[in-house]
């Protein structure tokens, strides 16, 4: 259904909204974040979320590198710094990015890497320790392109390196035929390249316009899908909490 490279489009869309405002567009929840509490944020869900998998797997982080997959803005990337050895930190939007170098310019040890959003081509196979990524996944415009994301994940990931990634499960919609009929209109013009009839569109209906398109409501996954794509990837230890949700998590190791 794409007209354009889905990557550019992607990139575009994550571009302007970090132009726009770029902590609430990463972490929507919240519309008056500062920088300190931006952060304060990602570091306790990075002991919420984080560290008892790492626990789990007796995972010593101290000399290990890893990838962040959507670093956005930085909101987690220093707790990973501060904690791992070498970070490498990827998103597609430059400027995500830096801002994120900007808040976080006293690491030395952070590798920021710009993606493409259809791979993790800049990222060498087996070469890190873990692979993380959170409100990612559910952004990609494609089942295909999200999956692909979940294999590379694999790919990228050292003998009996260990993965936690979340994604969206969620079976059911969350908003009624009307709203599924206008964002579904909006996110057509959007595939078809034509986002600022798209955006025009989104404004007119009253929702936000840095919201049109596919790069913001993307794939939901099943469960058993996501399962069987990283297992035929080399997983050998997969688990999966909230698999029906919006926020489903799956984590593991890869084989040795």
């Amino acid at each position: 259904m794409f007209k354009a490279d889905p990557g550019a489009a992607m990139r575009r869309d994550w571009d302007e909204r970090a132009r726009k405002d770029a902590f609430h567009y990463v972490a929507t929840w919240r519309k008056d974040w500062t920088v300190e509490d931006f952060q304060e944020s990602g570091e306790q869900e990075y002991l919420k979320l984080v560290q008892p998998v790492l626990n789990q797997f007796q995972f010593a982080a101290q000399r290990a590198s890893m990838l962040e997959v959507g670093c956005g803005a930085g909101r987690m990337t220093g707790s990973f710094a501060r904690r791992f050895g070498t970070v490498h930190a990827l998103d597609i939007s430059i400027e995500m990015q830096n801002l994120a170098k900007q808040s976080l310019a006293g690491f030395e040890n952070i590798r920021w890497v710009l993606g493409d959003g259809t791979s993790l081509a800049l990222i060498p196979s087996n070469s890190v320790d873990f692979v993380f990524s959170y409100l990612v996944l559910q952004h990609l415009p494609t089942e295909e392109l999200a999956l692909t994301q979940a294999r590379e994940m694999l790919r990228v990931l050292s003998g009996c390196g260990v993965f936690l990634f979340q994604f969206n499960g969620e079976k059911l919609p969350t908003m009624n035929w009307k709203g599924r009929l206008a964002w579904g209109a909006v996110d057509v013009l959007w595939s078809l390249n034509l986002r600022g009839l798209s955006q025009t569109a989104a404004r007119w209906m009253g929702f936000d316009p840095a919201m049109a398109g596919k790069s913001w409501h993307g794939a939901s996954l099943r469960a058993d899908r996501v399962e069987q794509t990283i297992r035929a990837a080399g997983a050998s230890t997969v688990q999966i909490t909230g698999g029906d949700t919006s926020m489903a998590w799956c984590w593991g190791r890869k084989h040795a």
